[in-house]
């Protein structure tokens, strides 16, 4: 008897919001909602905690894998110059904006260079 197989299963339907983006349907946690796969990690935290296998950073411990982090971002020469590039252009609007007195509070107006 063939007909078994088209009872209606998931495999190969559509099921609104179950859909990846690849076309196929999610399964296990990936289907769930939001809530309940963040209820089912805490658990897993907890239990980790209580077993003694959950890691903590420390402070230096976390200073060190920031160290870590921003030097692999500086690598990038491009996006460095992109940041660098929206740094000036924001700086510069800023002095405009300060030398036509529209948004200067207390700040200094202009350039003080050479003065």
């Amino acid at each position: 008897m063939a007909t078994s197989k088209v009872s209606g299963g998931s495999k190969g339907g559509s099921s609104g919001s179950a859909q990846k983006s690849g076309g196929g349907t999610k399964r296990g946690f990936a289907a769930m909602d939001e809530n309940q796969q963040r209820e089912i990690a805490s658990k897993g935290g907890q239990a980790a905690h209580q077993k003694g296998t959950a890691h903590e950073f420390d402070s230096e411990e976390a200073r060190r894998a920031g160290q870590k982090g921003g030097e692999a971002v500086s690598r990038d020469r491009e996006h460095m110059a992109d940041i660098g590039r929206k740094g000036g252009e924001s700086r510069q609007s800023a002095n405009r904006a300060a030398s036509s007195g529209t948004a200067a509070k207390g700040g200094r107006q202009g350039s003080t260079k050479n003065e």
